[in-house]
């Protein structure tokens, strides 16, 4: 997947690093050159150094082909414009901004940015949710967002096909509330069967992306 990062600090440097790590695609756009050069001698990612309010640095990022738009100045104006031109000039379905007032929080979700987060480790747990795996996918944050239900694509060959949920011991943090098979949901038993192509939806504490691929064996 391909993500553009809007800020080269330490909030950037780390989500670039969390994505290469999960094997995808990030780029930066960063005003600052010396900063530039900094990411630069340290990642072979695109680089490029500009203003990402303006329209023609935001086209040389090729932000068409992006599926997730982050930007994580120091700047709450710049991260809001930054979103704003991505989302209705590009069409980038994705896109998360820092808020670094609190109180400017509200305003920038009314004024269509789709994730505003204030919490610098917020922001990294929300960018490993959403991109972490296409297997995964964050459907509703509940209980202000200390819980999650989570879609998971089981794959063809699935490792554990055939087996009883009771024989996978998965973690009381976990708790499969379906299975779908064919077209037609399954209330799960301890009796029930996972198979190949399944579709599960799975509640759970809301950082434990990891933690679930791990469980239930699922790869990229």
């Amino acid at each position: 997947m391909k993500v553009t990062i809007i800020g080269g600090g330490k909030v950037g440097y780390y989500l670039v690093r969390t994505l290469i790590e999960h094997g995808h695609e990030p780029s930066v756009i960063e005003i600052d050159r010396a900063v530039c050069e900094h990411i630069a001698n340290e990642m072979d990612i695109p680089i490029i150094c500009g203003d990402a309010t303006r329209l023609e640095v935001l086209e040389s990022a090729g932000l068409e082909d992006s599926s997730a738009f982050v930007s994580v100045t120091g700047s709450d104006e710049t991260n809001l414009i930054a979103c704003q031109l991505a989302k209705k000039k590009f069409g980038v379905e994705k896109t998360v901004a820092k808020s670094n007032n609190p109180k400017n929080v509200a305003a920038m979700q009314a004024l269509g940015i789709d994730n505003v987060i204030n919490s610098t480790n917020s922001i990294a747990s929300l960018i490993e949710r959403e991109v972490d795996t296409s297997r995964i996918k964050q459907l509703l944050s509940l209980n202000r967002g200390e819980v999650t239900l989570f879609e998971v694509q089981l794959p063809e060959n699935y490792v554990y096909d055939g087996k009883m949920l009771m024989d996978i011991k998965l973690p009381i943090l976990f708790n499969i509330v379906s299975i779908t098979r064919n077209g037609c949901m399954i209330i799960p038993r301890g009796q029930s069967m996972l198979k190949s192509g399944d579709k599960l939806l799975v509640i759970s504490e809301t950082d434990v992306v990891k933690e679930l691929k791990s469980v239930l064996k699922i790869k990229d």
